[in-house]
């Protein structure tokens, strides 16, 4: 299956600029609310193929009604998250990707959008786990879809001399376990096309559903290829993803004192939407981060954060500290 034959399932060209994500997180100020609206309104990495992908989420892109509903649902959850917690605080989350799984199936059982029809199915043959579906829903249209959720941080590894333009394989993980092309290619060949097969129908979920795939995160770039001085792949990363940078431990402590009035580290479970905090006594030193991520030695993801003229604090921009030798190794590992 190639990128042509879905869609993905997120922004869509014809939506009303009141409901831009940057405006609505603006509003909002309960962290797993921020999540859920990120998740719904924010960015996606694929650029959508064909146009038309809003239908998953809000029913018919063309009513406005649909839009202004999950915007009223969401400011109805920021005033009273107490609900959203406890589902949370049962799940005992640890890993981002499961927490973004946990917030869209709350928004499924609980919002005004798609219904929930199942989630996490599993597909088998002869005892052998196939896969696993991560949602079939269905909207008030009728349509069944089965969406793939992921959220993913990749880290733009840079260019060797002979190659000056970017490539899918170009970004990886953090960690140099997973790279941007290897994960959309499982997407569309193997997770996508499960709701397909023969053995789907013999669990309960007879077809036909609609494919779709919806992913969220953020990119981030060197010093060496920000945005604008490199060309992407158009065909395959949406033009406005989110978008972050990454520095070397040794390049540190000069970006930090330039770039914001505070920093705190991101843990992993606050991967998602842009963050707000309301003491700046919760932000490390800068020489405190710099100690832990050359302790790790691993990639540390921070967050500048500004004043936000009510005596808190927002996110002004985030990124990874690198360890000095993480370059080279992210270039090898991009060329494997």
């Amino acid at each position: 299956m190639d990128a042509a034959s879905v869609t993905a399932a997120g922004h869509h060209a014809g939506q009303p600029a009141a409901h831009d994500a940057a405006s609505l997180l603006d509003d909002l100020r309960d962290p797993a609310v921020r999540d859920l609206a990120w998740l719904l309104f924010g960015p996606p990495l694929v650029r959508a193929q064909p146009a038309g992908e809003l239908a998953a989420l809000f029913g018919d892109p063309a009513d406005p009604a649909d839009l202004s509903a999950t915007v009223d649902w969401l400011r109805a959850q920021d005033a009273n998250p107490e609900p959203l917690h406890r589902e949370l605080a049962q799940s005992r989350i640890t890993r981002v990707g499961r927490l973004a799984e946990t917030l869209l199936a709350w928004y499924l059982r609980t919002g005004p959008g798609p219904r929930l029809v199942a989630a996490n199915v599993p597909l088998r043959r002869a005892g052998i786990t196939l896969g696993e579906c991560d949602f079939l829903v269905e909207t008030r249209q009728g349509a069944r879809l089965h969406w793939e959720l992921a959220v993913k941080c990749y880290l733009h590894a840079g260019h060797e001399p002979h190659r000056p333009s970017a490539r899918l394989a170009d970004y990886v993980g953090p960690n140099l376990q997973d790279r941007f092309d290897l994960k959309l290619m499982h997407l569309l060949d193997h997770q996508l096309p499960l709701s397909a097969r023969e053995e789907f129908a013999s669990i309960g979920h007879a077809g036909p559903w609609t494919p779709q795939m919806l992913v969220r995160g953020w990119l981030f770039y060197g010093p060496d290829a920000m945005p604008g001085a490199v060309s992407v792949e158009a065909a395959q990363i949406d033009p406005a993803h989110g978008q972050g940078w990454w520095v070397t431990l040794a390049g540190w402590a000069a970006f930090a004192a330039a770039h914001a009035e505070r920093w705190r580290v991101l843990p992993r479970l606050e991967w998602l939407a842009p963050r707000r905090d309301g003491s700046a006594q919760t932000f490390a030193e800068v020489d405190a981060l710099t100690a832990r991520s050359a302790e790790r030695n691993e990639p540390l993801m921070v967050a500048g954060f500004v004043a936000d003229g009510e005596g808190g604090w927002r996110e002004r921009s985030r990124g990874f500290i690198v360890p000095d030798g993480w370059p080279a190794l992210a270039r090898a590992f991009a060329d494997q």
